[in-house]
Formats: C-alpha cells, structure tokens, sequence
C-alpha cells in the first residue's frame, strides 16, 4: 500500500470515531434525560430544580435567572444537594456537560431529568452576571 492509502484509511478511522462517539453521547442524552426546547425550560422552570453544570467563571460571566451552579467537576460529590421528588433541570453552554451530567445523576437514581435543547447559548430569557466591584 502507498503511503497515501495509510493516510487516507487512518483519516478515515479519525472520522468515523469522531462520529461513533458523538452518536454515543446522542444516545445517552436521549436515555438519562429529556432534551426539551426553551419554551418548555422555562415553563417548568419555577417547579424545578435549575443547575447550571459549567464552571464557576462561566456561571459568574452570566446566567439563567434563578439557577444553581453546581460544575460537572464536582457533582459526583453533589448528589445530596439534588431532590429526588422534584424535577431536575440541566443546561451548559451547548448541552454536552448536561448530557453526561445527567448520565451521572441517571446512575444515581434520579429519573425526572431535562436537558435545554439548544444550552446557555441559545438560551433568550432572563439571565444575571456577577458584578465585580
């Protein structure tokens, strides 16, 4: 084999990892939780518990009105701070960090998990930044 078809076949291999592992994660967000658009987000927001899975200089630059920051990196030692008789609503910046976050909290027993479809970015409600003096 030329040293072209070496190239192209490992590129190929790259490729098709690359697309084993986002449908991976596709699967398991569909699994562990809900994915729900912003209108359905915000209409069962007031009765649930709203966590902001990003880190805290994330959460800080600006947020969902009225969401915890609890960050991914430390939500294995989070657990009791969840309710298991309310729902539970996830967001990040896309929706990646929410998807293995609810896959944790899946393993944890809880059940009633939704995810904001489109994240913080495309998120057009109401949001609060931390004011640095």
């Amino acid at each position: 084999m030329s040293p072209i078809m070496w190239v192209n076949l490992v590129l190929a291999l790259i490729i098709l990892a690359i697309a084993l592992n986002w449908g991976y994660f596709q699967i398991m967000g569909r699994r562990s939780a809900t994915i729900i658009p912003e209108d359905e987000f915000k209409a069962g927001m007031k009765k649930a518990q709203v966590i902001d899975v990003r880190e805290k200089n994330e959460f800080d630059s600006g947020h969902i009105m009225g969401a915890r920051n609890i960050p991914f990196t430390v939500l294995s030692n989070s657990f009791g701070a969840f309710r298991k008789d309310q729902p539970i609503y996830l967001y990040d910046t896309r929706k990646s960090l929410s998807i293995r976050a609810a896959n944790k909290l899946r393993k944890e027993g809880f059940t009633n998990v939704y995810i904001l479809k489109e994240g913080y970015e495309g998120w057009s409600g109401k949001t609060k930044k931390k004011t640095t003096v």
